[in-house]
């Protein structure tokens, strides 16, 4: 029998730093983690995506100059099977400025990455060593919204396929407008699609973007009024119809905050999605058809919690927060969908967290 070993992938923000991903053995029957190494002379790798055979590993580096453009870039990096270790392969141009979010397709011959600076999406051919090749499309959305400091250009914030791998869904925070595009997963293209785009309250700001395991329904977390948007969704043709939005954050808060990540449960029956300001997980419990039920806030007990992930048993969840240099670890209940705090891990400016399970 293959034994596996799970490793947990902390993307940051350098700010001068030399190490700039963390790597972790991640130990599932406690949620606990033993430091086993450490990426240096990336510039703001902050987001992180893993191949679909955790041979391979990508991280956007958060820059707007690369090669001497306006631009940012993705950098691709081997996984030793063994140790769990980084070995760089190359580094390619992400096309538009300040890339914040990346994926790798169903089918691991593709990385699509989303350029927040730029407003605009690039998908990059993944070569037979893992490595990656220039660019094989790119789009550049156009237009504005309601907010004149936030909203005063396209600001894609992040990138996702479906579960069939067909359609890819770009949530745009400066359009107010999650958009649609079918992937063609031959020629690594991005196509027109009818519709082609998802339309939220202005003033909303679309940040993330989660599909229920059901592959009916989906969820966006808005970064800019707090809320979260739930839909239906039908796969045949890549579209959405909002059903519902809720508040992140508690009645009568007035403070500020601003959201950042979303996550389903593996089981279905929980949403979770971080507040920055507020400092808290929201939780809410979803129904048979989609909808879903606020269950409260869980303070991270740190600040500005960014991106979370929860292991891939759903038993437990990591919550970066950027600005105190730690994440949190909680256990998640099963039946309620409560977190209870377990303690920390001090990382400087951890931003994202990817877990991997490697075949040893």
């Amino acid at each position: 029998m293959t034994k596996s070993t799970l490793y947990a992938y902390v993307g940051t923000y350098t700010d001068g730093r030399r190490e700039g991903i963390f790597i972790f053995e991640y130990l599932p029957d406690s949620g606990e983690a033993r430091p086993c190494g450490a990426v240096a002379g990336l510039s703001n790798p902050s987001f992180l995506a893993v191949h679909p055979t955790r041979r391979y590993l990508y991280a956007v580096n958060e820059v707007d100059d690369f090669g001497g453009r306006r631009a940012g870039a993705v950098s691709a990096f081997a996984i030793d099977a063994q140790t769990g270790a980084l070995l760089p392969l190359n580094q390619r141009s992400s096309v538009g400025d300040g890339p914040c979010h990346l994926i790798v397709d169903a089918g691991g011959k593709f990385v699509l990455v989303a350029n927040y600076g730029g407003g605009s999406v690039a998908v990059l051919p993944i070569l037979d060593d893992g490595s990656l090749d220039e660019a094989s499309d790119f789009v550049q959305h156009r237009g504005s919204s309601v907010n004149p400091q936030r909203q005063e250009g396209p600001h894609a914030h992040s990138v996702i396929l479906d579960p069939a791998n067909r359609f890819a869904f770009v949530a745009d925070l400066g359009l107010d407008r999650v958009m649609i595009y079918r992937f063609d997963a031959g020629r690594g293209k991005l196509m027109p699609n009818e519709p082609a785009f998802a339309p939220l309250k202005p003033g909303a700001g679309p940040r993330h973007f989660a599909f229920h395991p059901d592959g009916r329904h989906a969820y966006v977390i808005n970064e800019l009024d707090n809320t979260v948007t739930a839909f239906d969704y039908d796969p045949e043709r890549g579209a959405l119809r909002e059903i519902q939005t809720l508040s992140t954050l508690p009645a009568g808060y007035a403070e500020v905050s601003y959201c950042a990540d979303i996550h389903v449960a593996p089981s279905g029956k929980f949403l979770y999605g971080s507040n920055r300001g507020h400092d808290s997980i929201a939780l809410f419990a979803i129904d048979g058809a989609g909808r879903l039920t606020s269950l409260g806030q869980q303070p991270t007990g740190g600040r500005w919690p960014r991106n979370f992930a929860l292991d891939p048993a759903g038993r437990f969840m990591w919550v970066a927060n950027q600005e105190s240099d730690s994440i949190t670890r909680f256990a998640v209940d099963a039946d309620t969908g409560r977190l209870t705090a377990l303690g920390q891990i001090a990382v400087p400016k951890p931003v994202c967290i990817q877990f991997a399970a490697l075949a040893t």
